[in-house]
């Protein structure tokens, strides 16, 4: 056989493409669950569009006091049976006692959800501070140990259950914070402590709180590693394309958007050109943190898919479902706000 046609021949060329993925960092995206059904299909549409990038999991938010519970099964149930994507159903403790939580897991279990974000989540909107439930949890360690207990118990209880669990073993991953957790006065020491103990109770990797400076997330890393925490930290990006969103999100999560990069997308009136401004910076930020060593990239979509494909073309990482790696928004493309229901990772 030629080398030429070698190179064509179907088998070698699923190969090469395995290959080129299974080497390419990591590649995730958030979800959230639609609010109202008329933006169900809308999300489905994202949903396929992101797909192309063949992600290697997408994660979908749980909401306030898991407000969204049913359409976040409703939305992890059909990730799993009609596409091939991994979901991670993510998890709270605000306002719900151990004995909820024990049945919201055993319901994602019986799905067949076998991976989780476990975070401790945000107070409702009403509620100053954070108050555990009075037979709930406290931290996110608690309830990635929780986590670890239930699948524990499943196994013993059941041989086809133990089976199941050994080819898909559980996967628990947790929140961190780059530069600390502003809205509950945290530092970046406290939540680094905080991460070893999810760590020390199951965890298997942690995405991070939004950052906008590789240093925030390389220092936080490197600090980690320090202090003995040795799973994988997964920067969390948010494509910088849309300034009253970044705006949005800093009053949420506490985290200031360069006030530099908010005068850069603000001097143009062109949506095209503020688009290719933002997906710019959001790439030098991702080519930054990946030459730092960050395993791969967590984008922050809000349920629309055109910056995310297109932040991930720009660094080299796939996407490509749009005409170009600056394209423009589709018409009509729903304008997404974020709340605290849709942005469950600023709670560790």
């Amino acid at each position: 056989m030629s080398a030429a046609a070698w190179n064509d021949d179907p088998i070698e060329v699923a190969t090469r493409e395995h290959l080129a993925l299974m080497d390419r960092p990591t590649v995730s995206f958030e979800l959230y669950p639609p609010r109202n059904p008329d933006a169900a299909p809308r999300l489905w549409e994202t949903i396929q569009a992101l797909s192309s990038a063949r992600p290697d999991f997408v994660s979908v938010t749980y909401g306030v006091e898991g407000k969204t519970r049913d359409t976040t099964r409703r939305l992890v149930r059909r990730l799993l049976r009609e596409t091939a994507l991994n979901p991670i159903a993510h998890l709270t403790c605000v306002g719900t006692s151990r004995a909820e939580v024990v049945e919201v897991v055993e319901e994602f279990l019986d799905e067949g959800v076998r991976s989780f974000l476990a975070l401790r989540g945000d107070p409702p909107s009403d509620q100053s501070g954070w108050h555990p439930h009075p037979d709930g949890l406290r931290t996110a360690a608690e309830l990635v140990a929780l986590l670890r207990q239930i699948e524990a118990r499943r196994r013993a209880q059941s041989p086809a259950q133990a089976v199941r669990a050994t080819v898909r073993p559980l996967s628990v991953a947790v929140a961190a914070f780059p530069r600390g957790n502003a809205p509950v006065g945290s530092t970046r020491e406290q939540d680094i402590a905080a991460l070893l103990d999810k760590q020390c109770a199951g965890a298997d990797f942690a995405i991070s709180q939004v950052f906008y400076d590789p240093a925030s997330y390389l220092g936080m890393v490197a600090e980690a590693r320090r202090a003995g925490v040795t799973i994988p930290i997964i920067p969390g990006i948010i494509p910088t394309t849309d300034p009253g969103r970044l705006m949005r999100l800093e009053a949420l999560t506490g985290v200031q958007v360069p006030r530099d990069l908010l005068a850069r997308l603000e001097s143009v009136d062109d949506e095209v050109a503020r688009h290719r401004i933002g997906i710019r910076a959001g790439v030098d930020l991702v080519n930054a943190v990946l030459d730092g060593g960050a395993p791969g990239v967590h984008i922050y979509t809000f349920n629309t898919h055109h910056a995310a494909l297109d932040l991930l073309e720009g660094a080299h990482l796939g996407g490509g479902a749009t005409p170009g790696p600056l394209a423009r928004p589709a018409a009509g493309a729903p304008q997404v706000t974020p709340t605290q229901a849709d942005h469950q990772t600023s709670r560790g």
